[in-house]
C-alpha cells in the first residue's frame, strides 16, 4: 500500500486538493448557484428553484431598465415611472415567483436550462467580491446577461437579469403561440 502510494502521490495529493475544493470551496461559489438553480428545475422543485433568485431586485432593475429605455428624454416620466416601479416592485416580485414556482413544477420547457448554458454560464462568470456576473447565448440565441449577488445568509442568488423586456417579450410570443390552437 505505502508503495502504490508513493508512486501516486501526485494523483492522490490532487485528488485530496480538488476534494477540499469540492467540500469547502464551491458550495460557497456562484457557480454553484447555477448548478443547484439547474439541479432543481430539472426535478421539478419549484419551491426550491426559486430560492437562487432575489425576485425583488430582478422585478426594481428590470422595471428601471424599461422606465430608461421607454422614458429617454421625459424627466418626469422617468421619476414617476420610478416611483411605481418602487411602489409595486413588491406585490410584483411575489406574483412572479409564483408563477415561477407553477412553471418549474410543470416542467415548462420555457425555463428549462440547458446543459450548454450552465457551462457557459459557469465558465464566463466574473466575480467580484459579493458581486458576480455572467453572459451567455442560450440555445435560442438569446442574450443573457445575469448578476448574482451575495445575501446576507452568505447564499449567492439571481440579483439582475439585462435585456429582460425582449427575453419576456419572447416568451410571451411562445406562450401565445402555444395557447392558439392550430
Amino acid at each position: 500500500m505505502l508503495r502504490f502510494a508513493a508512486r501516486h502521490f501526485t494523483a492522490i495529493l490532487l485528488l485530496g486538493v480538488l476534494g477540499w475544493w469540492a467540500v469547502y470551496y464551491l458550495p460557497g461559489t456562484p457557480s454553484f448557484t447555477v448548478l443547484q438553480m439547474k439541479r432543481a428545475i430539472d426535478a421539478r422543485n419549484g419551491q426550491q428553484a426559486v430560492n437562487y433568485v432575489d425576485f425583488a431586485s430582478v422585478v426594481r432593475t428590470a422595471g428601471y431598465e424599461m422606465v430608461k429605455k421607454h422614458g429617454e428624454g421625459d424627466s418626469l416620466g422617468q421619476l414617476l415611472g420610478k416611483g411605481a416601479i418602487d411602489l409595486f416592485a413588491g406585490p410584483m416580485a411575489g406574483i412572479v415567483r409564483a408563477w415561477a414556482v407553477q412553471r418549474v413544477d410543470e416542467g415548462s420547457r420555457d425555463l428549462q436550462m440547458p446543459a450548454a448554458a450552465v457551462a457557459g454560464a459557469i465558465v464566463l462568470m466574473h466575480r467580484d467580491g459579493d458581486t458576480a456576473t455572467t453572459a451567455f447565448d442560450d440555445l435560442h440565441g438569446r442574450k443573457w446577461d445575469v448578476r448574482f449577488a451575495r445575501g446576507s445568509d452568505g447564499r449567492w442568488r439571481i440579483t439582475e437579469v439585462r435585456n429582460i423586456d425582449e427575453l419576456l417579450r419572447d416568451l410571451q410570443m411562445r406562450e401565445s403561440r402555444r395557447e392558439t390552437p392550430h
